[in-house]
């Protein structure tokens, strides 16, 4: 196995090459070229696409310009999501650059959550750590920071600073000995067939006779339709940061290495391609 320093690296510096272009319906003085970018998978859509929102504005009065938006397919894009969960939740199988449509008016406020500010990605970002630490500490290291200790956790993420973010993150990952892992694992399961926007319970990282929980435990009580059994035809890939680990892996490895900057281990459940 790689060095574990090098498995937090690869899953930070994660790219999505990604074309952004223009929703057809758009108002335009002249034709607007599309725009191409590499997304963070572990960054937030509305966090990393000021160049986007730039690049179509020149082509676009100011009359006809309201709160940027993104789709997919036809599908709006949740920017509290990671983009790398928007990505393999509903794109994984498709050819790149990742095509995303690019919209400035008709916000779908049913489908998303408006973005008026990076303070908004922020208190999302910060909400999630807590919350995931609550799972893991009871909130005592997050607790125990100070506000500069946050805040550097959110200027590592805004400013893709791996050695900033994780000077101070490590101190969330760690845990006693003895106890052999996080009280509970911060988790998320999403499913690309499912109007239920994800499956969160409490599962600890170690069975009540020590026994260490794996990936496929965890599914055997939260989504036993993933697991394939022997002489079946595998129907779903379980998909983490782009890659389907061994269900053998042990969750407590999985949460402090492949969990995302906001300290969730957001786990995708996507059909099978039948082609």
């Amino acid at each position: 196995m790689a060095d574990d320093k090098d498995v937090l690296r690869d899953v930070w510096f994660g790219r999505i090459p990604t074309c952004f272009t223009l929703n057809q319906d758009e108002v335009t003085e002249r034709e607007a070229e599309p725009y191409y970018l590499l997304l963070p998978r572990v960054s937030y859509l509305t966090l990393v696409t000021d160049k986007v929102k730039k690049h179509f504005l020149k082509v676009m009065r100011a009359e006809d310009v309201e709160e940027m938006w993104f789709e997919y397919e036809g599908t709006p894009l949740k920017w509290h999501y990671p983009i790398g969960v928007l990505f393999d939740l509903h794109a994984s199988n498709t050819v790149l650059p990742w095509s995303i449509t690019v919209h400035f008016k008709n916000f779908p406020d049913r489908d998303l959550l408006h973005c008026p500010s990076s303070s908004v990605i922020e208190a999302h970002f910060m909400s999630s750590i807590k919350e995931a630490d609550a799972l893991k500490h009871k909130s005592q290291v997050v607790n125990d920071m100070q506000k500069k200790d946050h805040k550097q956790l959110w200027m590592g993420l805004q400013n893709d600073k791996f050695d900033q973010f994780w000077a101070m993150n490590r101190k969330l990952m760690e845990y006693p000995t003895e106890e052999g892992g996080f009280r509970y694992i911060p988790f998320r399961i999403y499913q690309a067939m499912s109007d239920r926007p994800f499956i969160q319970k409490l599962f600890r990282p170690v069975s009540p006779e020590g026994n260490t929980h794996t990936l496929g435990d965890l599914l055997k009580e939260t989504y036993p339709a993933a697991i394939t059994n022997d002489g079946e035809q595998k129907r779903y890939q379980v998909v983490i940061h782009g890659i389907e680990p061994l269900l053998e892996t042990p969750l407590q490895w999985l949460s402090e290495h492949l969990s995302h900057p906001d300290n969730f281990l957001h786990i995708c459940i996507i059909p099978t391609p039948t082609d």
